[in-house]
């Protein structure tokens, strides 16, 4: 399998350079019909350690099979917030150069536009014009113009949620009297059927734009970008109710149980030592039995969600396996970033915009009316060999499961190797024989930062980058940059270069030990490589 998947790529190479002779970014040839279908599987928020097969007790079975037939990514890097990551994802590049400086902040500011820009050759669209059929359900966050609508760049049928969260049971948004969440099918708007549960919905898209074509032959890129499990916590009580009682000890304990799992998982160092938690975290003795009743039901409707989405992973799962069309897809599950430490019903700016409309009642938790998101205690439980959670560029906001599963995979098993979200568009042209071009429709784009996991997933090496690779991140403020083992972090705002920490991966994964002191060679030489990367992606810091 590994040799054909070697010989399309090598006939992909060739049509690409009888292309170059003809035009330039804009391909006349096709793609060969026996090229491997691409599905692309992104749950909101999921925790580290969520999944059955990285240390959870949640049931997983659907997507546990898929690391078991394939490769885990142990430590797979995502950015810190969901809009930036999805950048990265379809890009292959920095959420910079790709537009997503910072969520939510559109400003005419090179590199905070707050959609893709012309930088970028949007990987599905690249897919769409040698010959893929290309999909998407579920949610976009990159965009809410019609020149940015997924329809605009790449997708032949696509039904998204433009912003980046929504009522799962409903249309009805959270911010403003009497608003509506943006939804939009192959680029027009479109209504949320009443009832219908998110997840269900986008796997009934998805399926159905799969059925519509594949009798053509055709592959296709499909992606799923789920919005469960993000908050608000929602979920029927089919699912929610499996799990009662299962979180009543607390998230102290969840968390600990968790780490020593993904010790005998293979997934971190037996000599790995649990981080100190987030400071603003109360222990669970010292709550309220209310308070500990409140927070026990929060994580069972998270973990229903979770147990909801992957039995519909299990339907896209069977459906591919009855259409005959499974053996020949390659299938990448990931989570979008690290656990979400959010509670923005708590918070005061935003409060006033959700309360009028929702409630966090007891009674009605997890219910269409119902606002709630499981904050800071459980997202430490869901992230416990690492610091923090999402929002943040320390490893529990930026490392996150991912499985990779197909053909042209090697022998299944746990691959400890540095691999980034900027890594899986580059794969996926790697497998199609279709090289990032130079420019694309009369433009020069830059070129990805992300490499090829084709040689870790075929068996041929252990890491796709070598080890003088450079990883860096900036989001709102929050700073990372990787190289080797060693990582420089900035946690504080607003950024000042001299609140860099440096950490020694290979010993402390918790980032815990800040050796700036005992290593001052390797903290220049880090810190010079950040104003590098500073001046590669134009960094700035808009208001």
């Amino acid at each position: 399998m590994i040799t054909r998947f070697r010989e399309v790529r090598l006939f992909g190479a060739f049509l690409w350079g009888l292309l170059l002779l003809g035009c330039s970014g804009s391909p006349e040839v096709r793609v060969r019909k026996d090229l491997p279908n691409i599905l692309v599987l992104v749950a909101d928020d999921l925790g580290y350690s969520d999944l059955g097969s990285f240390g959870g007790e949640i049931h997983t079975p659907n997507i546990d099979s898929l690391a078991m037939a394939g490769m885990r990514f142990s430590r797979f890097h995502t950015a810190p917030m969901c809009a930036p990551s999805r950048a990265m994802l379809l890009t292959g590049n920095d959420n910079h150069v790709a537009g997503l400086g910072r969520q939510a902040l559109e400003v005419e500011v090179f590199g905070y536009e707050g959609h893709l820009t012309e930088r970028v050759a949007p990987l599905p669209e690249i897919l769409r014009e040698y010959g893929y059929h290309t999909y998407m359900a579920g949610k976009w966050h990159l965009g809410s113009q019609p020149q940015y609508n997924p329809q605009a760049l790449g997708f032949e049928h696509s039904y998204v949620l433009l912003e980046g969260v929504g009522n799962h049971f409903n249309g009805i948004s959270f911010f403003g009297p009497g608003a509506t969440s943006n939804y939009t099918e192959d680029g027009r708007t479109t209504q949320w059927p009443e009832g219908t549960y998110s997840t269900d919905r986008y796997t009934d898209k998805l399926i159905s734009y799969i059925e519509t074509q594949q009798e053509d032959g055709e592959p296709f890129f499909a992606y799923a970008a789920y919005t469960a499990p993000h908050w608000p916590l929602q979920v029927d009580k089919k699912y929610s109710s499996k799990y009662e009682g299962r979180y009543d000890a607390g998230y102290e304990d969840l968390r600990e149980r968790r780490f020593r799992s993904l010790k005998d998982s293979g997934l971190i160092p037996e000599e790995a030592e649990l981080p100190a938690l987030h400071p603003s975290i109360r222990p669970w003795a010292s709550l309220s039995e209310e308070e500990q009743k409140r927070e026990s039901r929060k994580m069972e409707i998270y973990a229903g969600m979770v147990d909801n989405l992957d039995e519909n992973i299990g339907r896209i799962i069977h459906h591919l396996k009855e259409a005959g069309v499974y053996e020949n897809t390659l299938i990448i599950f990931l989570s979008d970033n690290g656990a979400a430490g959010e509670d923005y019903f708590s918070d005061p700016e935003i409060r006033p915009y959700v309360n009028p409309y929702f409630n966090d009642d007891f009674e009605t938790m997890g219910e269409p009316d119902s606002f709630i998101s499981y904050g800071p205690p459980w997202a430490e439980a869901a992230t416990p060999a690492f610091r923090y959670y999402k929002e943040f560029t320390t490893n529990g906001g930026i490392i996150t499961p991912m499985i990779i599963t197909g053909p042209g995979i090697g022998p299944a098993g746990t691959s400890e190797a540095f691999a980034s979200i900027m890594d899986i568009a580059p794969t996926v042209l790697d497998l199609t024989g279709i090289p990032y071009p130079e420019t694309w429709k009369g433009r020069s784009v830059y070129p990805m930062r992300g490499e090829s996991l084709v040689p870790v997933l075929s068996g041929k090496k252990s890491s796709a980058h070598s080890e003088d690779y450079v990883f860096a991140l900036e989001h709102a403020e929050y700073t990372m940059l990787r190289k080797g083992d060693w990582k420089i972090t900035n946690s504080t705002r607003p950024f000042r270069e001299s609140r860099f920490e440096l950490f020694d991966l290979s010993r402390d994964l918790g980032e815990q030990q800040d050796l700036r002191l005992q290593a001052p060679e390797k903290y220049r030489e880090l810190l010079k490589e950040w104003e590098d990367f500073s001046r590669e992606v134009r960094l700035q810091f808009p208001r």
